[in-house]
């Protein structure tokens, strides 16, 4: 793994986990969402990760249009990296995941690394007052259905997005056989360092927030990967901030929101993306680290310049 000097603080903003009812905090219209993103840009987040929702009644969107909502107003207001979803949501086809990051062209875009179980059915169970008719079918429905993501999939989004666009990567591995996935194309050629691993853990059907995972899932990218590659982690819901912490006291970069936890303490719901990011940032800075501008990221991943990012 790159130890590098600063750290990097990924923000996801509002994701297609969490569904309206749960928060009223969740950014749901493209206005909500590019005030919390800028908040969370000033706040020192260098990388803003982003999904879009349609603004009537907070589902998940893929249309550009509504992206085109969301992107150059960020873009217009601060200068952090844009990461644009190519997951979106395992309810849309993979055409439809990466429409978005087609129309821009983005610095950065995420990319699953194999086919999984995502399950979050289980906040059925916690919801009794549902604001909209789509939300409990939305989530039930990933207790039957798996999230795919063939290998023909993440191969049709390396060459359409980082061969013809130049966009790189943020590498989600949900599992440790998801590094033997980046491992295999990597091997081909279509996959150059220096690589950005996003360790993602605490997810029904994907590796299990516990911190020997974390160590282990380190452990392995260091056999498969040398130095070549950029760690960072998060856990979903509560364990967010414990992995954060751990990440970088490692020596890896971060990722926090909304996307990821709607809370901000136990039983305390965050008020923004902001919130999380300023707590995290004082954990870094505690731990002695600095955290890095946008243009620290830019230079630590080999970005090609929000200037080379379709408008």
């Amino acid at each position: 793994m790159i130890t590098a000097p600063k750290v990097i603080i990924s923000t996801a903003v509002t994701g297609s986990v969490h569904v309206p009812s749960q928060s009223d905090y969740l950014p749901l219209t493209p206005e909500q969402i590019v005030e919390s993103a800028v908040e969370a840009a000033e706040a020192g987040s260098a990388i803003i990760h982003l999904h879009a929702r349609h603004p009537a009644d907070g589902r998940p969107a893929f249309e550009p249009e509504v992206f085109e909502q969301i992107i150059p107003p960020i873009m217009d207001r601060c200068d952090a990296v844009i990461n644009i979803t190519t997951g979106g949501s395992s309810a849309m086809t993979i055409e439809q995941r990466l429409a978005a990051a087609l129309r821009f062209s983005p610095e950065l875009a995420s990319l699953n690394m194999g086919s999984m179980n995502f399950v979050y059915s289980g906040i059925a169970d916690k919801i009794t007052n549902w604001k909209y008719d789509w939300e409990k079918p939305y989530v039930l429905n990933t207790y039957r259905h798996p999230f795919i993501n063939s290998f023909e999939q993440i191969e049709y989004a390396l060459r359409e997005l980082g061969e013809k666009g130049g966009t790189r990567f943020e590498y989600e591995c949900y599992d440790i056989g998801h590094l033997y996935n980046l491992a295999y194309f990597v091997d081909r050629g279509l996959v150059k360092p220096p690589l950005f691993i996003q360790g993602v853990f605490g997810i029904l059907g994907g590796i299990g927030a516990d911190h020997a995972n974390l160590t282990h899932m380190i452990a392995i990218a260091d056999k498969l990967f040398g130095g070549e590659y950029h760690f960072s982690a998060f856990a979903a819901g509560r364990h967010q901030m414990q992995f954060a912490t751990h990440s970088a006291w490692l020596g890896g970069h971060v990722r926090v929101g909304l996307e990821d936890s709607l809370y901000i303490g136990k039983g305390e719901l965050a008020t923004s993306n902001a919130q999380q990011v300023r707590k995290i940032r004082s954990i870094v800075e505690d731990l002695g680290r600095t955290i890095a501008t946008p243009d620290d990221a830019r230079a630590m991943l080999g970005l090609k310049g929000a200037d080379k990012v379709k408008r």
